[in-house]
């Protein structure tokens, strides 16, 4: 084996291809097929970590969205949700997905908070049974360390235009009417996370308030709750999503977006087989075998 043979080199190539990060080797983008010409494709949009910035989740959206040979759209998440913001504009573009295709969410490890949101802007979601789900609310916190500041002889100087300009700030202490304007804006956040999740899922605003109270919930419960629809796993949701857009169960085929290599992609892949194969002649290994890094295209 390549590793057992160059252990160093090895090392270095995994390093390397982790540093990259998973999603830049893992989806290049996928080969026309000719089950996709025919359109009988399925567009995969992932939906991975913290959601701090939604353009490239937007841009893989409206792509599959427009074209006319994705059938379908899955959005995988794995998320434990994020900023309010840019969750209520992946959760607007998939609103608008959805009048032109079927959109399916698929829910992985976790889909919470934020990542519960935007799923709920698709015609349907499906989760593991495990899956960690819910957390519907919204949290604000900070740290102050205005006493330690103080010990340590450090002074906060602060000039402002208006008076709670400086609130929450971690040098000096909330008071009552910074906390009230605080709650006022969580609280109206709140309100709309829940309308956003009845309007999305078609329940009552108070039904889903009943359940908002920052809990989280395992798949299983979620869908007793109304807040899942099925069980199952990625594959499952890709042929529910095929069922929806009436593609012959045998014949769809999952596309992602195309993403730019990056340099140090072309390195790894270009170079590293002329590189083993250079060192196995000077060591005087004869014989051939192929090394090159995985890339899932498609299921």
């Amino acid at each position: 084996m390549f590793s057992r043979r160059h252990p160093y080199l090895f090392f270095i190539l995994l390093m390397t291809a982790m540093v990259t990060g998973s999603s830049m080797l893992m989806r290049l983008g996928t080969a026309m097929t000719k089950s996709e010409v025919q359109g009988e494709s399925i567009g995969v949009v992932e939906l991975y970590g913290p959601i701090m910035d939604s353009s490239q989740i937007l841009e893989d959206i409206r792509k599959f969205r427009d074209n006319e040979k994705i059938r379908a759209i899955v959005l995988r998440v794995d998320s434990p949700g994020g900023g309010v913001g840019p969750s209520q504009e992946i959760y607007r573009a998939l609103q608008m997905a959805r009048k032109e295709k079927p959109v399916i969410a698929s829910f992985g490890s976790v889909a919470a908070s934020g990542g519960y949101y935007v799923a709920a802007a698709t015609d349907g979601i499906m989760a593991n049974a495990g899956t960690v789900t819910g957390s519907i609310g919204v949290i604000l916190g900070y740290t102050n360390f205005r006493e330690l500041a103080e010990r340590i002889g450090l002074q906060s100087v602060v000039i402002k235009s208006g008076e709670h300009k400086d609130m929450a700030s971690p040098v000096k202490d909330l008071s009552s009417e910074d906390r009230d304007i605080l709650q006022a804006l969580v609280d109206r956040m709140h309100r709309q996370f829940v309308r956003d999740v009845a309007t999305g899922r078609d329940m009552e605003e108070n039904t889903v308030a009943t359940l908002a109270d920052g809990r989280i919930y395992a798949g299983e419960e979620a869908m007793e709750l109304g807040l899942v629809d099925r069980l199952g796993n990625f594959e499952d949701a890709l042929s529910w999503a095929a069922e929806k857009a009436g593609i012959d169960p045998d014949k769809w085929v999952a596309v992602y977006p195309e993403r730019e290599r990056s340099w140090l992609w072309d390195i790894i892949d270009g170079g590293a087989q002329s590189l083993v194969n250079a060192m196995d002649r000077k060591m005087g290994f004869t014989g051939g075998y192929l090394w090159t890094p995985g890339m899932q295209q498609g299921l």
